[in-house]
């Protein structure tokens, strides 16, 4: 049986805590999309404002069940960072964005996670009812204090809230690996 290995660290306990899921049981479970197409090791998130709120969900799995997280998922083959994370809010959330600053990178041994700011273009905050129970728009300082919402989106939240990021640059690279994107300090 092939499984996952996911690893979350308790800040309260200071200690890591270690679950196991087959990806089988995974889709089953939440009856998930057939995921053939998925690239396992690439993912995104989108911190969308608006009106000093902040869109976020119920995560419905995994080390982050019953957490409020910023909504996100895994990349698909042959799509961009950026493209994933209109699809991943839209299918969340139903609410449509475009990614913007690039505020965070988290890395593992499994695989990484590039957090963009997107702006909220339009959409009402309605849940999948599959990856998450709940899709809200929650006070940023509410956000920020309340003991159900992960600590990584906390941190990307202030993050995100920062002027410091990295910027999309224009950049044509050769047509062999089009499209091309760079982000950078400017």
């Amino acid at each position: 049986m092939e499984t996952w290995l996911n690893m979350d660290y308790n800040t309260k306990e200071n200690k890591a805590i270690t679950y196991q899921i087959s990806r089988n049981e995974l889709r089953k479970e939440y009856k998930m999309d057939n995921h053939d197409n998925t690239n396992w090791y690439q993912s995104v998130t989108g911190i969308v404002f608006k009106d000093n709120k902040v869109l976020l969900v119920r995560h419905t799995y995994g080390s982050g069940k019953g957490k409020l997280i910023v909504p996100g998922g895994y990349v698909n083959l042959n799509e961009t960072p950026q493209e994933a994370v209109k699809r991943e809010v839209f299918e969340e959330t139903k609410v449509i964005v475009e990614p913007d600053r690039v505020v965070g990178i988290r890395f593992n041994n499994h695989d990484w996670y590039v957090a963009f700011t997107a702006n909220y273009i339009s959409g009402e905050a309605i849940s999948d009812g599959k990856e998450n129970s709940e899709a809200i728009w929650l006070d940023i300082d509410e956000a920020l204090d309340r003991e159900d919402v992960a600590e990584l989106t906390k941190k990307l939240i202030s993050c995100a809230m920062s002027e410091s990021a990295f910027h999309e640059i224009p950049y044509e690279g050769n047509a062999k690996s089009w499209p091309y994107s760079l982000y950078g300090a400017t």
